[in-house]
């Protein structure tokens, strides 16, 4: 059974930086795509960045980009997302999701389409 564990939340100082995992197992093959998304009380889920391991690939929503990476450890068995200049409104819990196809996977980020999901863990910024 396919797993993906997240770890790496906390709370933390507006403006300083965090990394989440995504460790991911029980697969016989390599997800064709991960990605983060988030979700703060009240709000709706929303698709924070992606990445395709096969040609590594990544996009970002624009909230993020330029302050959150994504990157994988050489098994890429292990998702990271590293956060810079973390800011209030970056305070949800945030999962890490995976994809086997090209349909769940395009656009991901909008559609949340993927197949699995992790527990998710709390990120919160503090000013």
């Amino acid at each position: 059974q396919v797993q993906l564990v997240e770890s790496g939340g906390g709370s933390v100082q507006a403006g300083r930086s965090l990394r989440l995992s995504c460790a991911a197992s029980g697969y016989s093959y390599s997800p064709y795509c991960m990605a983060w998304f988030r979700q703060a009380p009240g709000k709706e889920r929303e698709g924070v960045a992606q990445i395709y391991p096969g040609n590594g690939a990544s996009y970002y929503a624009a909230a993020v980009k330029g302050r959150f990476t994504l990157s994988q450890d050489n098994a890429k068995t292990t998702l990271y997302l590293q956060m810079h200049d973390l800011k209030l409104d970056d305070s949800a819990t945030y999962y890490c999701a995976a994809g086997w196809t090209s349909t769940r996977c395009d656009h991901a980020l909008d559609t949340g389409a993927l197949r699995v999901w992790g527990q998710g863990t709390l990120v919160n910024v503090s000013a």
